[in-house]
């Protein structure tokens, strides 16, 4: 098998807990019984994460603020499945930070990542 576009196969965590709650709900078993216990053990700990507080529309709402930073597929995807708290956070997920992005451009993606995570920023 040959991967044609690979940034094709990218999912954000909540995706994969979506889609395995669906697998999960689907009456017809998959024949596979390690397959389920994956699929548990994987929803349970997605259901720990922030995924859990996010919906489509905060995922979509998210990305299109984020266009305004130039941000790479991968800087995004990284800041959806784990959306920062704190300026380092964001050092430590988007390459050279410090040069690409202003503090204030730094504050603004703290502020759209509370929101994905649905919490109210204090101020």
């Amino acid at each position: 098998m040959e991967i044609i576009n690979p940034n094709a196969a990218i999912l954000t965590n909540f995706e994969v807990m979506t889609a395995l709650k669906d697998m999960k709900s689907n009456k017809k078993k998959h024949g596979l019984r390690n397959l389920a216990t994956i699929t548990y053990e994987t929803v349970q700990f997605l259901e720990e994460t922030a995924c859990k507080d996010e919906t489509n529309e905060t995922i979509m709402e998210f990305l299109r603020a984020m266009k305004q930073f130039n941000l790479a597929k991968n800087e995004c995807l990284m800041l959806i499945n784990e959306p920062p708290t704190s300026p380092l956070h964001i050092q430590l997920v988007i390459e050279d930070s410090d040069e690409r992005l202003t503090d204030e451009q730094v504050n603004q993606i703290i502020e759209y990542a509370s929101k994905l995570r649905n919490v109210e920023t204090k101020e």
